[in-house]
Parts: structure tokens; C-alpha cells; sequence
């Protein structure tokens, strides 16, 4: 092959026989007839690929300007205040969804649902005193003391276990809360006292937790805060309130204390029909292990039974009772 005239085929030309390896040291070429690049030699000539100055545009496409125009008259609308079509369905949406969700929750606790409206002058009223409601510091954070998981931080603060037991006071409040009186609209209010002598309100219509490790979070939160709403709503189902608790009872109402060592036996559905049915009428319960309440409120102190009973047991006793009176199921 002869040699190239041409600079860039003489280049490439160049590059392959340094490839091939044919033995030769160096090429030298006879000088093109350019005049500009005459003295140069041709085997030392390097070639450099120019780059390409700018990147190539990519042309719209037709679909892309339509999808475009699209978005600016949504814009053009939204900004006008007039509502698009997904707007339409949601506003649409909106009021059935508003009467499917119960706005009940009370940070875990919901609402119970109720057959009858409540009337504020008639119902009945439970207190329930020295209930065992104590929040201390163990380790790094606070918690409500019981005798199964601080026994051990009871004895070294020489307190007795048997006497924490906020499970009583939340196994009475389930029987209250849970019962066909309270379903029915007949419980007025809840009161409960601790042994500290914290008076608290419980709303008849508020959901207290089945576990009890829920509850005693609930009750560390009452005791912490002092109250606690409802989600989504400004009422307070659960909050603490100034004593004594008797500027609360109702006016002329009969106020009955129970406890096993009164001499006063009855059959507690005589005792409640031996009252009219304007009376209102108020229970007063120990929610404590062993003991007796020490009220001076009370116009009544019976015994239901001649065995001692929990408050669970004394106050489903105490509910049909009064369910057996006012003759509904």
C-alpha cells in the first residue's frame, strides 16, 4: 500500500502499522504537498477527536405539550378557588365517611354506645373510696405501684404489698361500666377516691381497658395530667376534681355505705324497692384489699350479704338490684 497524502488517513495508517508489529523502529513519510504542515513530519503527527460542543435537544413530543396544557389549566382552576373532579369526590366522600367514623377514642379509651339519653336529675351514683391509685419512680420512670411487679421496692420503702392492689379498683370499674344499669342510661356519675385522697370523675359513657397493663397506663396518664380528652373532641371523659366529693351528689339524695362488719343485713332488692323512684340514690364501695371505709357522708351503712364480698361482686349484686326494680332486662 502506498503511502497516504491525506493527514488523517496517514494518522491511521501510522496506528495500524504500529499494531502489526512489522519491525519498523519508525515510519517516516515524505512531507504532504500542504504548504502549512510541510516541515512537520508525517510519522509524529497525533490526531485529536474534537468533542461535540452542546448536547442535542430532544424535540417534545406532541403528547408531552398535551400533558402540559393539562396541567396548567388545573393550576389555572385551583388558583381561581373552582374545585376539580377529584375535589368533587372527595367533598362527596367526606359526609359518609363522617358518619361511619366514631370519633370515640379517648387515647385508647372509645365511647360506649348507650340505647337511651341519659337524664341529668334521675340515675344513680357510685363512689368508690380508697382505691389503690400510687404512682412512684422505679428506675428511670414513673409507674402505678402493685404488689406483683414492686414488691420488692415496697419492702425496701417498708410499705406493705397486699395493700396495692389497683386491680380492685379496675375489676369495680368494669362491673359499673359494664353492666345493663349503665347500658341502659340509669348510672348518673362515677366517683373514685384514692387512698391519697385524689377524687376523680369516670364519665358513665367512657370504654375503660379490658388488660389491666393498659389501665394502669390510663391511670398513670390521669394522675400525671390530671385529665384526659377524648380524640377529636374537648370533652374530658376521665379527670381529676376538687374534693369533697359531696358537692357533687345530688340534692336529697340517700347515700348508702357497704361493708361486711355492719351489723345491718338485707336483701338488697327489698332495700332499694323500700325507695321511691324520685330518690336518687348513692353507693358508696371499698375499693381497697381489706379494711372499712370511714365516710362521714353517708346516711346508710348495710350489708348485702354474710360473706365477704369483692367490690366486683358487691357491686353486680347492687346493679341487678336496682335493674330488678325499674323492671327492664
Amino acid at each position: 500500500m502506498e503511502n497516504p497524502q491525506n493527514p488523517i488517513l496517514l494518522a491511521h495508517y501510522n496506528a495500524s502499522n504500529r499494531r502489526c508489529n512489522c519491525g519498523l523502529s519508525a515510519l517516516q513519510f515524505p512531507a504532504a504537498t500542504s504548504s502549512t504542515s510541510a516541515a512537520q513530519p508525517w510519522g509524529l503527527t497525533m490526531v485529536r477527536r474534537y468533542p461535540v460542543k452542546g448536547k442535542k435537544r430532544k424535540h417534545k413530543e406532541r403528547y408531552d405539550e398535551d400533558v402540559e396544557e393539562e396541567n396548567e389549566k388545573k393550576q389555572l382552576k385551583v388558583d381561581d378557588g373552582e374545585p376539580t373532579k377529584t375535589e368533587v369526590e372527595d367533598g362527596q366522600q367526606q359526609p359518609e365517611q363522617a358518619e361511619e367514623k366514631v370519633a370515640d377514642e379517648l387515647q385508647g379509651l372509645p365511647i360506649a354506645p348507650m340505647e337511651t339519653q341519659r337524664d341529668k336529675n334521675s340515675g344513680i351514683v357510685f363512689v368508690l373510696e380508697k382505691a389503690s391509685l400510687e404512682v412512684a419512680k422505679v428506675g428511670k420512670s414513673y409507674q402505678l405501684l402493685n404488689s406483683d411487679d414492686h414488691a420488692n421496692f415496697l419492702k425496701r420503702n417498708g410499705r406493705n404489698p397486699a395493700d396495692y392492689r389497683p386491680d380492685i379498683i379496675h375489676q369495680a370499674l368494669l362491673s359499673i361500666l359494664d353492666s345493663p344499669l349503665n347500658k341502659a342510661g340509669k348510672v348518673r356519675a362515677v366517683y373514685v377516691k384514692t387512698e391519697r385522697g385524689v377524687l376523680f370523675e369516670v364519665k358513665p359513657h367512657v370504654r375503660i381497658p379490658r388488660t389491666y397493663k393498659r389501665f394502669s397506663g390510663i391511670m398513670l396518664q390521669l394522675l400525671q395530667k390530671l385529665s384526659i380528652n377524648a380524640a377529636g373532641k374537648r370533652e374530658k371523659l376521665l379527670r381529676v376534681i376538687k374534693n369533697p366529693v359531696t358537692q357533687y351528689l345530688p340534692i336529697n339524695s340517700r347515700r348508702i355505705g357497704f361493708s361486711h362488719s355492719s351489723e345491718k343485713v338485707v336483701e338488697m332488692q327489698d332495700y332499694v324497692a323500700s325507695f321511691s323512684d324520685d330518690t336518687p340514690l348513692v353507693f358508696v364501695v371499698g375499693a381497697m384489699a381489706h379494711g372499712k371505709i370511714e365516710t362521714d357522708y353517708t346516711d346508710d351503712f348495710i350489708s348485702i350479704s354474710n360473706y365477704p364480698l369483692s367490690a366486683a361482686c358487691c357491686i353486680n349484686i347492687i346493679c341487678d338490684a336496682v335493674r330488678r326494680h325499674l323492671s327492664f332486662i
